[in-house]
């Protein structure tokens, strides 16, 4: 456990990140939301919080870490124990990625010099593939330069608006901005609920086809889809399924494949599972898992794929090197499992709502949106780093700390963030 005694410079409840907005939220400084305004009226609530936050020292957003993620992390001067990091297998700053990422800059450089449909493509893009197919389970997968894209491609280049989607209600951004894009009708099920889909399923505008989209585990709630049900649901109906892999892969199943390892099902159940190289897997980019003939359509239809650059080379070099840690050390994926539960158990024993978790994602609902950035202010005097989250990434008095347990964090770490928690309940 590191020193986190506070400096004497640095008063309670003040963080430095409010600074990076250079006097925009003084005391006076009027501002205009009229409809002919560049910034309209739905900026308002943007601003007006900003300023409390920013007025009250509390601003915790985009906080500088002054050195590498892991489970102890500088910030503003301070060794601060952190708790809000998706770095689920501890592997930031693991010397074998970080080698392997060397290893590819002295051989490819720092980009490719192009998309992947024309001059981006390298021999380590079409390696890297083939390990996550083969790490699903799926015939092949495509990558792409985010999690967000891979989600964007997917919906847009598969479905239009002669489709319809009936997705979670608690489904990521990202998939409700790609079947915007789609032009495709949305009806949402409630959440986790297989009896309100099938109504769903029965119900609404007539369409060619049906996608049914879920996340495998929730990113807000850290609970996780009930994946069984939605597969005889689609088998039923004949429709599509796709599962979003963001927050599962690396996390559930005893060798971190995901949601389908999690309940013991075959991954060609499931039509696209998509998901994110910048969590569990230390780097950057995403990707979609599916047959050889859709690999191949998204291949040539896919617009992030066509047009955006290809991932550079030292994040796909840090994938292959996460893939084959995950092969030879499934024990992290345990350590992760058992440092949830500590952290979950603990924080349930305090009284605290966390509502259905069951992943390292705990969040702490606080309902009240001041209440969760001052409660966060607290923490941070205590030496934890945690981030509150919002409307509009949950509902309106939903307000929460997300905490993300890892397989870096010790049993010492978890029970010093407990103590913090004590003390402000």
């Amino acid at each position: 456990m590191k020193n986190t005694k506070t400096p004497d410079h640095c008063d309670p409840l003040t963080s430095a990140s409010g600074a990076r907005f250079d006097g925009f939220f003084a005391a006076g400084n009027r501002r205009s939301y009229s409809k002919e305004s560049l910034l309209d009226a739905r900026a308002r609530r943007i601003f007006d919080m900003t300023e409390t936050a920013c007025q009250a020292g509390v601003y915790p957003y985009q906080v500088a870490l002054e050195g590498r993620s892991g489970p102890w992390v500088r910030v503003e001067g301070r060794e601060m124990l952190s708790l809000s990091a998706y770095d689920y297998l501890g592997l930031i700053g693991d010397p074998r990625i970080d080698q392997a990422a060397r290893d590819a800059i002295t051989k490819y450089g720092t980009g490719t010099g192009g998309v992947r449909m024309l001059t981006g493509t390298i021999d380590l893009h079409h390696q890297m593939e083939d390990e996550l197919a083969a790490f699903k389970g799926t015939d092949q997968a495509v990558t792409f330069s985010s999690g967000y894209l891979a989600n964007m491609a997917v919906v847009q280049a598969l479905i239009g608006p002669q489709d319809r989607v009936i997705m979670d209600a608690f489904s990521h951004r990202s998939l409700v901005d790609a079947c915007k894009l789609a032009g495709v009708q949305i009806q949402r099920f409630r959440h986790n609920d297989p009896a309100s889909l099938r109504q769903e399923l029965e119900n609404g505008a007539p369409a060619n086809r049906t996608l049914i989209i879920a996340d495998g585990v929730f990113s807000m709630d850290g609970d996780i889809c009930r994946l069984p049900e939605l597969i005889e649901l689609k088998k039923e109906f004949r429709c599509f399924l796709m599962i979003d892999e963001a927050h599962a892969t690396g996390v559930l199943g005893d060798h971190g494949r995901g949601t389908d390892e999690h309940f013991g099902v075959p991954a060609t159940d499931v039509d696209i599972w998509s998901g994110s190289l910048a969590k569990a897997i230390p780097a950057a980019g995403g990707f979609a898992c599916v047959s050889q003939e859709l690999s191949i359509y998204l291949q040539h239809a896919a617009a992030p794929f066509i047009f955006s650059a290809a991932l550079c080379p030292p994040a796909a070099a840090a994938v292959r090197a996460t893939l084959a840690i995950l092969r030879q050390e499934p024990e992290r994926v345990a350590r992760l499992r058992a440092n949830a539960d500590f952290l979950r158990n603990g924080l349930r024993d305090l009284g605290y709502d966390l509502g259905a978790s069951a992943t390292p994602i705990v969040p702490v609902i606080l309902h009240d949106e001041a209440t969760a950035a001052f409660f966060a202010g607290h923490l941070r005097d205590r030496g934890v780093f945690v981030t509150p989250v919002m409307f509009p990434a949950v509902p309106q008095g939903a307000a929460r700390l997300r905490l993300c347990a890892t397989a870096a964090h010790t049993t010492e770490d978890l029970q010093f963030a407990l103590d913090a928690f004590r003390e402000l309940r």
